[in-house]
């Protein structure tokens, strides 16, 4: 774990990416090239049912700025500029879309020993204002997460987390939707040589009543193979197995089986991401 509690955005983290991250059942190839200036341009492919999505993203490095341009097959233009360290612990984020005029956005982060903010705003009239805070150390932290609309004049969210860890286990208790789900995760390395580990996320909406969860493991087969499971409480089970055939260049296939209609064909992924 980084020194300080992070940011909101971190909290649960290692459980979400256990459980859901890499799982897909599209077919998506990602190529990048770098240039001996430092210019990286990275082109995606993804075939979702009979519709093609593909974008190119190309970012350049100037010192601590970065600027990440990218283009999808809509024709829409997105830009990130970020900004490391102009001064100590802060990092400032400007993005935009082209051709929609109200879609930029202004954002700072600050990462102290004991604390993390972070706040944006649109650059609109009548913006949406954001700010989340963590305070605490990278063993316990408390946080919020606020989203003020000035138009309406009302907060739209208002989340609120407690996250804890102790040596390879981390748990954390969210409270979202204003009050409306509350959200429980679990992540817990059981042998770090090996990558192995097992995670848990549980909900309950006050509301309707309702109660899901997730639960999955990882385990690395060998140095450059990791296979991955998880089942849902509706039935759906899931499993990938990844394997870095060359240095940074990754082939993930992954398969998804609902056991209550299990005469239905099972979804499968391919992902294949080559780096020089």
């Amino acid at each position: 774990m980084a020194k300080g509690p992070g940011l909101y955005t971190d909290i649960g983290k290692k459980a979400r990416d256990l459980l859901y991250k890499d799982y897909h059942s599209d077919k998506k190839f990602t190529i990048s090239t770098y240039s001996p200036t430092g210019v990286a341009i990275t082109s995606s492919g993804t075939k979702k049912g009979e519709l093609f999505l593909g974008d190119v993203n190309t970012q350049l490095k100037n010192k601590n700025i970065t600027t990440d341009i990218k283009v999808d097959t809509s024709s829409n233009l997105f830009t990130t500029i970020t900004v490391n360290e102009p001064a100590p612990g802060v990092k400032a984020i400007l993005s935009f879309k082209v051709p929609e005029q109200t879609s930029g956005k202004v954002e700072l982060q600050y990462l102290h020993e004991y604390a993390g903010i972070s706040s944006s705003v649109g650059l609109k009239a009548n913006p949406i204002v954001n700010f989340s805070s963590v305070i605490g150390t990278n063993a316990l932290s408390v946080g919020a997460d606020l989203s003020f609309d000035t138009k309406l004049g009302e907060l739209t969210k208002s989340n609120a987390a407690v996250n804890f860890v102790k040596d390879d286990l981390i748990g954390s208790l969210t409270l979202n939707e204003k009050g409306d789900l509350l959200s429980a995760s679990y992540y817990h390395a059981l042998n770090p040589l090996s990558n192995t580990a097992v995670g848990v996320d549980i909900s309950h909406r006050f509301s309707t009543k309702e109660n899901t969860f997730t639960l999955g493991t990882q385990h690395a087969l060998d140095p450059l193979t990791t296979v991955k499971g998880r089942v849902t409480n509706s039935g759906k089970a899931s499993a990938l197995i990844q394997h870095e055939w060359r240095p940074k260049s990754l082939i993930t296939i992954s398969s998804e089986v609902d056991t209550k209609a299990i005469e239905k064909s099972a979804k499968i992924g391919l992902s294949l991401a080559l780096k020089p």
